[in-house]
Parts: C-alpha cells; structure tokens; sequence
C-alpha cells in the first residue's frame, strides 16, 4: 500500500462489512460472551481449515468464514498505516471484536499478553 492509501476509509468500509456479517451470525456487539465466542470460534473452529469447499458451506459458515477473512484484512491494514507512521482506528464493532480476539487468542497460547 502507499502513502496515499486512505487507511481510515479503508477501516471503515471493513467494518461495515463485519457489522454486515454480524446481522448475519446475530452477533450483538455489546454482548462480550457472545462476541467471545464468535472470536472463539474464528479461532479454532472449522472456518479456519484451508481445506473447506466455500461454497459447501452453511450462510452461517460462509458468514463467519468471511467474519474471519475480514478481520485479517483488517488487521492488514492496521499494519500496513502503522509501517507509514499512521494511527488508524476501528470503530465500536472492530474494538468489540478485536479486543474479543486478543483475550481468546492469549487464553487459547495464540499470543503471549506480557
């Protein structure tokens, strides 16, 4: 990506995708059991298996394996601004979602929480 890449429209059309795939899975962002389970189940479930025929797959398994997709790309362009010296932001769903996937990737030993 370039110094001219719009990150922050960039992080917001990604959430609104994920918001859009959360009325699909009936996520409510402000439940954190609920939005750590989905981010659970993004982490360990069957969504993850490279091997998955996509369009074998359940609405809700197609959702979530898009859910999970999304959050990659999204975690990209985090990145990507931060290597340009730039701070971008998710809105309330990403932050709902994001900090969900920290606390269950360091539970599940993902990532060490120093």
């Amino acid at each position: 990506m370039s110094l001219f890449e719009n990150y922050g429209n960039e992080a917001r059309q990604i959430e609104l995708e994920i918001e859009r795939k959360g009325v699909v899975l009936g996520i409510d962002w402000d439940n954190e059991p609920q939005v750590r389970a989905v981010a659970h189940r993004a982490l360990v479930g069957t969504a993850k298996d490279p091997n998955v025929e996509f369009h074998g797959l359940s609405w809700n398994d197609r959702a979530m394996f898009e859910l999970i997709a999304l959050s990659q790309l999204m975690l990209t362009v985090m990145r990507q601004s931060a290597l340009e010296d730039m701070q971008t932001h998710g809105g309330r769903v990403w932050k709902s979602f994001g900090k969900a996937l920290w606390i269950e990737a360091t539970a599940l030993g993902l990532i060490k929480d120093d």
